[in-house]
């Protein structure tokens, strides 16, 4: 048997045992999904030692094999990733389940009742690169929307991913939920990739997180549908009449908070009446941080010191500590900017003229748009949704932050007393 055959068999059966564990979910209640939650993070705060043990690991493997800084960030679990891995579960438990909700109902005038009620999705392929506490979110999320999860991290975080996941798993057992709710594919063999996003009998959906070329790869050859976002270009738009002081702490934050996730800003508009008196301050706020500048001519006649932009840069998602700037004439100039480059992601404007508010909120078409405040913002738990599962620019059939809400479907439930057609 070929190597491509053994992995193939080892996923398949995954998917078996997954779609089994989902079915049994149907009938698990919300009190036994809430204390399973909470076993899981009591089982995450005992093993914390060992997981960290794993992660040590894995992060000085990939610093010799020559991860970026942003990418060897991204893996670290510190105790306040792990601290808040482990409450990121007992919040999800104290959320409300979506499961059984009842969206909408009608009677018809025959006397059929018709409910549209929210239901799971099933069985979710998740795959991701670095972070390891997706591995949480993920199935707490998964778990509490009554859905099976087969995870599948990249090799750089295998042995954390496997610590944690053999924790949620303990505490899964202790609570009594059925077997194989939550898996973990125990093999970074490229392999396992294709056979995951090719299972259509038991797979529902596939969820990439990560770099653009992960996803693409997963988006053009899956065969189970694919729930994404390819990058977050993402913009801040400084309007003419901005309050500098705030546009200045806007900016910096967007950038320079935490610049290697898809929600920080790699470009900075600005209204060519306040280049001047604006943003010579602003680069010397994003200088002093590290942050390297890259201009178009007339941002770069204000700041010398920046780069030139190239037509490239405009489109980058650097997620590193690099913005590039333009100057613009007015706010439907930024905004033309922003739907030619940017990807729907997260775009900002930050201005104290209603009627500018108004048009930005009405006419950028991303997934969140934000009116005089950081694009870090863009994130389940900073919703108010608890974790999430990752951030889609797709239109179908979530978009945003994907949390417990988006990974329900429905179906109709009709009641009737013997009519007949």
């Amino acid at each position: 048997m070929k190597n491509s055959d053994k992995v193939t068999e080892i996923v398949q059966q995954l998917g078996v045992q997954a779609r089994k564990a989902s079915r049994a979910l149907m009938g698990v209640s919300t009190d036994q999904k809430n204390q399973a939650l909470h076993a899981m993070a009591n089982a995450l705060e005992k093993h914390t030692p060992e997981i960290k043990k794993q992660n040590a690991l894995d992060v000085a493997d990939g610093k010799e094999k020559g991860l970026s800084s942003a990418m060897v960030d991204r893996l670290v679990l510190n105790d306040e990733r792990m601290s808040a891995m482990i409450q990121g579960l007992r919040d999800i438990a104290e959320l409300p389940d979506p499961v059984g909700n009842i969206r909408s109902s009608w009677k018809k005038e025959n006397g059929l009742i018709l409910e549209k009620r929210s239901v799971p999705i099933g069985v979710i392929g998740m795959i991701y690169e670095s972070r390891p506490n997706v591995t949480a979110d993920a199935a707490a999320l998964c778990l509490k929307a009554s859905n099976a999860i087969i995870l599948r991290g990249g090799s750089e975080a295998l042995r954390s991913n496997q610590a944690i996941a053999d924790a949620l798993q303990e505490g899964g057992r202790e609570a009594g939920l059925p077997e194989h709710v939550i898996q973990l594919i125990p093999i970074s063999d490229r392999d396992a990739v294709t056979a995951l996003i090719t299972m259509d009998q038991y797979v529902d959906v596939i969820i990439p997180r990560g770099g653009e070329g992960l996803i693409r790869a997963v988006a053009e050859n899956a065969t189970v549908p694919v729930l994404k976002h390819y990058k977050g270009v993402c913009h801040v738009y400084v309007d003419r009449v901005a309050d500098a002081q705030k546009a200045w702490s806007i900016v910096e934050n967007a950038k320079c908070q935490r610049p290697g996730v898809c929600n920080a800003a790699e470009t900075m508009l600005v209204h060519s009446e306040i280049a001047a008196s604006w943003l010579p301050e602003m680069a010397d706020i994003l200088e002093s941080r590290g942050v390297e500048l890259r201009g178009d001519d007339r941002a770069r006649e204000w700041v010398p010191s920046m780069k030139p932009a190239t037509e490239e840069d405009w489109y980058t998602e650097y997620l590193d500590m690099i913005l590039s700037v333009k100057i613009v004439d007015d706010i439907y100039e930024a905004i033309d900017h922003i739907h030619h480059y940017g990807s729907g992601h997260s775009d900002a404007i930050v201005t104290e003229v209603d009627e500018n508010k108004a048009i930005f909120g009405r006419m950028v078409d991303s997934a969140a748009v934000y009116i005089n405040a950081s694009t870090r913002f863009t994130d389940g738990a900073e919703f108010g949704m608890g974790a999430e599962i990752g951030i889609s620019t797709d239109r179908l059939h979530a978009r945003g932050p994907v949390a417990l809400e988006e990974l329900t479907t429905y179906k109709y439930v009709v009641t009737g007393d013997g009519q007949i057609k």
